[in-house]
């Protein structure tokens, strides 16, 4: 008797190569001497729960990652993806659910509309560890309510652009989403927009360097514009003297309070003005008491604006 074996093979043509996917939960290399050379290559066949490993290398490429539960990541460092978008978004358009992007470097994102980013979030949780972001339009843009978005141990320099009809660009614009943490990340020479805009229900900035440097044009340093909860702790700041927005460091509120307030906690940072004019250190306009405690203070500085106390 005849037995008939099935094989069912999961693939992909791209650019007249053939790309089989192993299975679900595999490991796909990037690399110049594997199978699939660029990320993009990769991300057309990844499937939910799938490892990404990048080998180190300079990539002309964007990528658009839909699955679930996909880790992205360099092996080694000089893993650099740069110069390309996909869908006049960013660099890494993800649309999956628990996403994890490390050990890596996205940069020069431009799009039409100016809103090109190193990673755009079109849905779900984010993970991003030891990323760095490059002279970006956005370093990170986007977000949905219902998620959150986890950024540790990154590096942001010379993101942000506004323009005179097309807004703002920031080096991280987070929308509403439920939490936003961020914690031991660098922001350097931001330019124009805000260096952390954040619509979440939630913000928590923990021993983070957001600083202008002498070359940066930032507005404000960290921008909770509808309110929410706000924690920024154990953090070195510093407004630089070509800070294109003198009126404060960081702010709640200013663009009308849309979220429930029901903390505002900024403790034991370090602020620095280095601008030859006087700053707020805190702009508080939602009625919510800020607390201000043991925060170190230096040049022009008024700590704080509207409701709160200084300790």
């Amino acid at each position: 008797m005849i037995k008939l074996l099935r094989i069912q093979c999961y693939c992909v043509i791209l650019i007249g190569t053939l790309f089989v996917h192993p299975s679900s939960g595999s490991t796909l290399m990037v690399g110049q001497n594997q199978i699939y050379k660029m990320p993009s290559q990769a991300a057309a066949v990844a499937r939910d729960g799938d490892h990404i490993e990048i080998q180190p290398g300079e990539y002309f490429d964007c990528a658009v990652w839909r699955p679930n539960d996909l880790v992205i990541e360099g092996t080694g460092s000089g893993v650099v993806i740069t110069d390309k978008t996909c869908m006049g978004k960013g660099i890494f358009v993800v649309s999956g659910n628990n996403t994890t992007i490390r050990n890596l470097t996205l940069a020069r994102a431009r799009v039409a509309d100016m809103n090109g980013a190193g990673i755009r979030l079109d849905s779900g949780n984010l993970t991003v560890d030891s990323v760095r972001f490059i002279n970006n339009q956005n370093g990170i843009l986007g977000g949905i309510p219902g998620t959150s978005v986890n950024i540790t141990n990154s590096y942001f320099e010379k993101d942000g652009y506004c323009g005179t009809d097309s807004g703002c660009a920031h080096a991280i614009y987070i929308n509403n989403v439920d939490l936003l943490k961020v914690k031991g990340t660098k922001f350097i020479n931001t330019q124009m927009g805000h260096s952390v805009k954040s619509r979440a229900l939630r913000t928590e900035i923990s021993e983070c360097n957001i600083s202008d440097g002498p070359d940066g044009t930032s507005s404000y340093l960290i921008d909770i514009p509808n309110g929410g909860a706000l924690i920024v702790s154990d953090n070195v700041l510093e407004k630089g003297p070509k800070s294109q927005n003198h009126n404060a460091a960081i702010e709640v509120g200013a663009e009308g309070i849309t979220h429930q307030t029901q903390q505002i906690l900024i403790q034991n940072n370090i602020f620095v003005n280095d601008g030859d004019f006087t700053t707020t250190f805190f702009w508080n306009v939602t009625a919510t008491e800020a607390k201000l405690k043991n925060n170190k203070l230096s040049g022009e500085v008024i700590p704080l604006k509207g409701d709160g106390t200084v300790e």
